[in-house]
């Protein structure tokens, strides 16, 4: 498939996988995405991942004929971007192996080779000519793991992003790119909020007309939209001003109580959302968390800490410096009621948190009192 003058797909759909990284749910598969050069010189750029090697290599066949690449770019060395290097270079001898000198020391720790005597060893900001079609090297350290570089190409306007602008979802399954494209990045990328912010700069300089990455599709259109959440996320800015309440609930106390002072703000037409998270997938929470500009945690204590799911949950925030959010808390116990300090405590690094005057303390199940802490809690999130 030709996706620029000169430059086609060769990737492939990965429909049966379940969990990316060996830990992330995925409904829709996922897509290992791999893009060919034709010039003068003919450059592959990334592997897929090992399952696909032999269709990833007839991909490259059919899509050349009977010519053969003069290189391999290796812009991202997770495996599954990286895989198959071996196996392209036993197969195509001849070509050479570009990247940096970080690539070729995972190489020789991956495949026991750095292909010595086939290097092609690159710099930041280096070039690399095929003909009409240029190849601007922008190093991306840490967005996500320190080797990681991308690719301008001069000639079509095109950005080969690595893991940047990746989703979950394969190609096959069409469906809308924000809400995956948001838990990808911020179940993957997000602790590199910096390093991101860093990599958008440098592309600034360069006119982004196609945005190739190695997972998900390639955006053509609309790609302000794109740059436009990927500078919220990478700052931490949310995108909705509203609330999110995430509760763990023991025997539907504390839910009653999340779900009462939700009902006042939707009641209020604030937009909010809700979610157990004990039942919904954990990345789907922690998207959600950073997509808006308030958060409630209720939760029980729990052992004299919190319920685990939610000591989790925020676990999972705080490493990934979670921000710039205005914060509620609803406790309950029995006899020892103290979740907001454990809560407040394990946010305690986290940078320009407002923490509400209201905690809402439910002494086992609901009643006036902590009904009427629920409402100045609502009055305090409406503000």
């Amino acid at each position: 498939m030709e996706i620029a003058n000169g430059i086609y797909y060769v990737g492939t759909d990965d429909k049966d996988i379940d969990l990316f990284e060996g830990i992330l749910p995925v409904k829709h598969g996922m897509a290992y995405n791999s893009y060919i050069i034709k010039d003068e010189k003919i450059a592959v750029l990334d592997s897929v991942d090992a399952h696909f090697g032999d269709e990833w290599l007839k991909n490259i066949q059919n899509t050349l004929g009977g010519a053969k690449p003069d290189y391999l770019v290796v812009l991202h060395m997770e495996p599954d971007h990286s895989a198959n290097v071996l196996k392209f270079a036993q197969k195509y001898p001849e070509a050479e192996i570009v990247g940096n000198f970080k690539t070729f020391v995972m190489l020789k720790e991956y495949f026991g080779t750095d292909f010595n005597g086939r290097q092609k060893v690159v710099k930041d900001g280096e070039k690399l000519s095929l003909g009409k079609h240029e190849l601007n090297f922008v190093f991306a350290p840490m967005v996500h793991w320190p080797e990681v570089m991308t690719a301008y190409e001069s000639f079509t306007k095109t950005l080969f992003s690595a893991d940047a602008f990746g989703k979950f979802g394969a190609n096959s399954h069409n469906e809308e790119w924000d809400g995956e494209a948001r838990r990808y990045y911020f179940a993957i990328v997000g602790k590199y909020g910096v390093q991101v912010q860093s990599l958008l700069n440098k592309l600034s300089a360069y006119e982004i007309k196609t945005i190739c990455a190695l997972h998900g599709p390639v955006l053509k259109e609309n790609l302000n939209h794109y740059l436009e959440l990927y500078t919220k996320w990478a700052a931490y800015k949310p995108e909705i001003d509203g609330v999110f309440i995430a509760y763990s609930s023991v025997y539907g106390h504390t839910k009653a109580a999340a779900e009462e002072l939700y009902a006042k703000l939707i009641k209020s037409g604030v937009k909010a959302e809700i979610c157990d998270v004990v039942r919904t997938e954990r990345t789907f929470c922690i998207a959600k968390a950073f997509e808006y500009s308030k958060i409630v945690f209720a939760t029980t204590t729990y052992n004299a800490d919190i319920f685990p799911a939610m000591r989790e949950f925020i676990d999972c925030l705080t490493e990934r410096n979670f921000q710039n959010r205005t914060v509620g808390i609803i406790e309950n116990g029995s006899w020892a009621p103290f979740a907001k300090k454990v809560i407040t405590a394990k946010l305690e690094k986290c940078k320009n948190l407002n923490f509400t005057d209201t905690t809402v303390t439910v002494h086992s199940a609901l009643n006036d009192e902590s009904r009427a802490q629920i409402d100045s809690l609502a009055s305090e999130l409406l503000k």
